[in-house]
Order: C-alpha cells, then structure tokens, then sequence
C-alpha cells in the first residue's frame, strides 16, 4: 500500500473545491473528486492537467449510495482514506419568509444530508484504520449573522453542520479521528457578479473578500493537525469577528 494520503473533497468541479483539488493534487495526495455531473468533472479534470492521481465520481452527494461510491473508489484505487473535505453546498441569501419548501429541502439535501452521508462513510473507514480527518466547509456568517445579508436558511443549516463538528470530535477522537470546520467568509469565484464587488468587499473588516487559495491554506492545515479537533476556523477577514 502506497503511503501517499488520499482525499476526498465533495463539491470538486468548480469554484473552493477545485482549488482544494489543486491544493491538495500540489501537495502530492491523491485526490477522489466528487461532483453532480461527469461533464463537470471532466472540465475540471483538464483544468487540472488531467493528474494520473486524481479519480473522479460522479453522483448526489445528498444520496448515502454516491458517498459509499466515493469511499469505495479511494479504498480500490489509492488503498486508504486519509481526508475528507465536506465542501459541497450553496449558499442562497434572502428574506426569511421569501424561503420556498423546494428551497428548504435543496438545502437540507446538498448541505446537510451532503456533509452526513458522506462524514459516516468515511468515518467507518477511518475508524478501521485508527486516523483520520473530516473537514466541513461551513460560513462565518453562521458565527456572526449580518443584517446586510439576510440568510437565515444557511445560518441554521451551517450553524448546525458547526456544532456537528464539535459533536463528532468527540465522539471520533477514541479513534484517533480529527474533525474540523473552516467557516469562509465571502470569496471570489464565479457565483459572485463583478458588479457586487464594491458591496462584497465591504462587508468584511479588511475590506476585500477572500481568494479561493486562502480557503485552501486553512483546510490543508487543519488536514495535517493531529493536535486540532473540534475547531471552526474563520477565514473571512474579521467578518466574523463582531459588529463593526
């Protein structure tokens, strides 16, 4: 058995989780990708250069059998699973009472049941193997709401996902299991309109919003630390920090 580390990162084809695959990918891991859609994985693939390390599966994170498939793929093609990065989700800020019931269950599928499923997958393995490290990406608006942004949907859902860290940290540390939480604050991808940036950029302290990178510097340390359990680390410039 190779002793390279093996991720898994949901949510891989676009936007945080394709620079957590070139992150990790830059490191020497092996990498297994999940995304909805085989197209969308083959178009990261080649932004990647089509790595002989990486492995892609396509599937509904939401649905337990895509989270089985993506930890039997690390076990058959890298041997192990040392990572995983719950980044798959979307963020949908509006009026509380403007939330549709298709909205909500959206919601609760890719947010939630995406980080669930997939946590106890791999978790089963880890616990086989005695380590491992399960990472959430979850939002520092779930730590600090902002009357800027009306989101109380992803509030409650990530705040949850936040204290479900802290649950799993102790319950898997017997295990010799990590699990983290890296809360981003606002970041520059593709789902933001240029012409928002000014207001974007605004809602911070340091007066700018995030680079995808700086996300990837976070997960990749909390990948490595033995010691850090149970913690969510805010990369959001001050957003989270108070009322400012």
């Amino acid at each position: 058995m190779s002793n390279t580390k093996t991720v898994i990162i949901t949510g891989a084809s676009s936007g945080i989780g394709l620079g957590l695959a070139k992150a990790f990918l830059d490191r020497g891991y092996n990498v297994v990708g999940n995304g909805r859609s085989a197209e969308s994985l083959a178009k990261a693939r080649a932004q990647l250069g089509e790595p002989a390390n990486l492995h892609t599966v396509a599937g509904d994170v939401a649905d337990p059998q895509t989270a089985q498939r993506l930890v039997d793929a690390a076990i058959e093609r890298f041997g192990r699973v040392d990572v995983l990065v719950n980044n798959a989700g979307f963020f949908l800020p509006k009026p509380f009472i403007e939330y549709t019931p298709a909205e909500v269950d959206a919601m609760i599928d890719t947010n939630l049941k995406g980080t669930l499923f997939p946590s106890q997958a791999a978790a089963a393995r880890m616990i086989q193997q005695g380590n491992g490290h399960i990472i959430n990406i979850t939002a520092s608006i779930a730590l600090q709401p902002n009357i800027s942004v009306p989101a109380a949907l992803p509030v409650v859902i990530k705040g949850g996902l936040n204290q479900l860290t802290r649950a799993l940290a102790l319950e898997f540390s017997p295990h010799n299991i990590q699990v983290n939480a890296v809360a981003p604050g606002i970041v520059d991808t593709p789902m933001h309109d240029p012409e928002s940036r000014a207001f974007l950029n605004g809602l911070q302290p340091a007066g700018r919003i995030g680079r995808i990178e700086e996300i990837a510097e976070a997960v990749i340390y909390l990948s490595e630390a033995d010691f850090t359990t149970g913690a969510v680390l805010p990369v959001d410039g001050g957003m989270s920090v108070g009322k400012w």
